[in-house]
């Protein structure tokens, strides 16, 4: 098949894929000009609802658009930018797991559940305990565990939440990457930019087994480790390193993790023997698309495995206003993905 644009009559993003009930639904995130000036910490995006996307075929057909499924002036404790989303299935209940920032200007993930997968989702009153960053992807195990990874740097505050390793430092007064140091973004104080030295650990992303009505974590969250070939921690000033947007799927019995790289643009992947890792770097999955975010998910249907994404090509460039993606992914005999080539 030849990629195509998903939903053209708007603009989302971020798209989760999941097969339910022999239909495959997507979650997008929602994206609109809301007039707000760009900044590094993603103030542009400022999403506010939730509508789902459902395809009997995802090759040739038109995607049936269910509405909107969840609003942020539904959510007690969210004030606005409803960023990225996922949703799972468990006990014929779907839990759409959120994340927002609420009004202390923190990015916390909620919860919000429905009894058919199409919505609409009634959230919980408070945030998931314990909860921070951004972009959840919710994946259920064979044997029924659910597990959340989640994390971004950046405007995501994941940087807030981690123990800096050696080669780390706040910085007063400066922005930017100067003197050959790496920018990991806005520090916790609100006040300085932390830097990482290229040689320091890359910050993990988080993973966390929910309870099991999933609606609370169900232990403390965990580091998602990605080494390299050596067995080593990916660096900082790797460009293969750790953004944003995390994706588990499992493939012939391993566990294949994908992300966002952030400000070098490129889906990557790394594969593991179980749901924690560590997972071992293999490669990309995508190079670079028009806009400065890139964010994905990979889901099988109908026997055929898709890559779905976005881009920005429609909208000419904007990088706020984005567009649902997709095209075929192929695997090679030893279980390594073939490079996607976006057209």
């Amino acid at each position: 098949m030849k990629p195509r644009y998903l939903f053209p009559s708007d603009y989302m993003a971020d798209p989760a894929g999941h097969v339910f009930n022999d239909k495959l639904y997507i979650y997008p995130s929602h994206d609109w000009d809301a007039g707000e000036c760009f900044d590094d910490d993603g103030g542009h995006f400022q999403m506010k609802d939730y509508h789902v996307l459902s395809f009997d075929d995802i090759e040739n057909g038109i995607a049936t658009d269910h509405g909107v499924i969840l609003d942020v002036s539904q959510v007690p404790w969210a004030e606005k930018q409803m960023w990225d989303s996922d949703v799972v299935e468990k006990y014929g209940k779907y839990y759409l797991v959120f994340s927002a920032k609420a009004y202390d200007g923190v990015f916390r993930l909620g919860v919000a559940v429905a009894d058919k997968p199409e919505g609409p989702f009634v959230p919980q009153e408070f945030p998931i305990r314990g909860s921070f960053s951004i972009d959840p992807c919710m994946f259920k195990d064979d044997d029924g565990q659910i597990y959340c990874y989640f994390g971004g740097l950046w405007g995501g505050q994941l940087q807030w939440w981690r123990s800096l390793f050696h080669g780390f430092s706040t910085i007063p007064g400066k922005y930017g990457n100067e003197n050959g140091l790496t920018d990991l973004g806005l520090a916790a104080d609100h006040r300085t930019q932390l830097f990482a030295k290229p040689d320091a650990p890359a910050l993990p992303s988080a993973v966390v087994r929910m309870s099991d009505d999933v609606l609370q974590f169900a232990e403390a969250p965990r580091l998602v480790l990605i080494l390299d070939k050596d067995g080593q921690p990916l660096k900082a000033g790797d460009p293969h390193r750790f953004f944003e947007a995390s994706w588990m799927h499992k493939y012939k019995g391993k566990y294949y993790f994908s992300y966002s790289t952030g400000d070098s643009h490129l889906l990557c992947y790394a594969t593991g023997d179980n749901s924690y890792g560590p997972f071992t770097y293999q490669g990309v999955i995508l190079e670079p698309v028009v806009g400065w975010t890139t964010h994905h998910s990979i889901v099988e249907f109908k026997g055929q495995w898709y890559l779905l994404y976005h881009d920005c090509v429609p909208s000419n460039g904007i990088t706020h206003l984005r567009s649902l993606k997709v095209q075929r992914l192929y695997y090679n005999t030893d279980g390594t993905i073939q490079t996607v080539v976006n057209e």
